[in-house]
């Protein structure tokens, strides 16, 4: 976009062809292709179409089983309230947990000042015999 207003050179003198390429026209005739190509381009939709059941379900007639497994500060398990041995009992009971066709919910209840390894101990313990529906819930009384 400059302007060449001469070289200063003597006068009769003739002057030299410009050697420069105009780029107006072509950055005018590129930005007018992409403004073609961002107005052709069709609008991507990304939405998935679902198909969602229509009206209210009926209430829940019957109460969720509920299985209480607290952990002590000191590692003691205790199951809905029972002292559990040793590790054993507590994969037996787990195993009986995870045999059921409808699971009962599992409330894992540990104290904040129990070393972590024993919680993840119980949980990886569900989760290796299949437990599902199982959640760590807040114990106030018991912390």
């Amino acid at each position: 976009m400059s302007m060449n207003v001469g070289s200063g050179s003597a006068k009769g003198a003739d002057p030299e062809p410009m050697m420069e390429m105009n780029m107006t026209p072509l950055i005018d005739v590129l930005l007018v292709l992409i403004i073609m190509m961002i107005i052709t381009i069709p609008k991507q939709n990304h939405s998935v179409n679902l198909n969602m059941p229509v009206g209210t379900p009926p209430p829940s007639t019957v109460k969720p089983v509920v299985v209480t497994i607290d952990v002590d500060f000191d590692g003691t398990i205790l199951w809905d309230g029972e002292i559990i041995a040793d590790r054993a009992t507590l994969e037996a009971k787990m195993n009986g947990v995870a045999a059921m066709p409808d699971q009962p919910e599992v409330h894992l209840r540990p104290n904040k000042l129990v070393e972590y390894k024993v919680v993840a101990g119980v949980m990886a313990t569900a989760q290796r015999l299949g437990v599902t529906k199982i959640g760590m819930v807040g114990n106030e009384q018991f912390q």
